[in-house]
């Protein structure tokens, strides 16, 4: 059974953990989330990528960010996987996601342990058990880039941002993959590249990839996924 420590190596919980001191003994990468979650390959197989032409990338980004546009609300399942080099045994958590526009977003871990984040406009709230704490997402600019990098994986909206990422382009018979490496010398100091990938089905992220300088790295699948569908504003409400 994983410990709680291990637990928390999650990238979406790193700021959080950083901003009330949690103590967390395992290194962890500054990024997300999100989200962030496994029903992209069979196990056992590995689908080959291979390089996307100039014109399949240009029509891959323009219908990410139509589906983008009109998408309102997102409910779904994850699983995250955390591979750690100070641990044999994989980390394995999973609980609900909700992202409702324009700045509404709950992570709800279910399994091992209960942990709860919801982003409000801009305000965080967290609750650990039976506590609740609360911060504004300006006043901690560590958190605020995890956010958007979250937040820009699942919309497709960091496919655009040149100045801290490089795409490059992949597909395979499920899913068109985009791996973008860190430029920036803080991002690279905690993250090395993020692998994103769509579903040929419906252009929505199902799956994401976290990779860390050391060896460390995070996976989030999401499935079940249903969208556009009425999301209360009280299941962003952290009580």
């Amino acid at each position: 059974m994983p410990c709680k420590t291990a637990f928390f190596s999650s990238p979406i919980l790193q700021g959080i953990t950083a901003r009330f001191k949690t103590p967390v003994k395992c290194r962890m990468a500054v990024v997300v989330c999100i989200w962030l979650m496994v029903s992209l390959t069979p196990s056992g197989s590995v689908a080959q990528n291979k390089p996307m032409d100039a014109g399949s990338i240009v029509s891959l980004k323009s219908h990410v960010k139509e589906v983008a546009q009109v998408t309102r609300t997102i409910s779904c399942d994850f699983s995250q996987e955390k591979e750690m080099d100070m641990i044999a045994e994989k980390v394995i958590s999973s609980g609900k996601f909700y992202l409702k526009k324009e700045k509404m977003l709950r992570w709800e871990y279910l399994k091992p342990f209960s942990y709860i984040i919801v982003i409000r406009n801009d305000q965080i709230s967290i609750r650990d058990e039976n506590k609740v704490n609360q911060f504004n997402i300006q006043s901690n600019k560590i958190f605020l880039e995890i956010n958007r990098i979250i937040l820009g994986s699942i919309q497709g909206t960091l496919l655009a941002d040149e100045q801290n990422f490089k795409a490059d382009f992949f597909e395979n018979p499920t899913s068109w993959v985009v791996k973008m490496k860190a430029l920036t010398p803080k991002l690279k100091e905690s993250l090395s590249e993020i692998v994103i990938y769509f579903d040929r089905k419906d252009y929505t992220v199902s799956r994401l990839e976290m990779n860390e300088p050391g060896g460390d790295r995070t996976r989030i699948s999401f499935s079940a996924k249903i969208v556009n569908q009425p999301i209360a504003d009280e299941k962003f409400v952290v009580r």
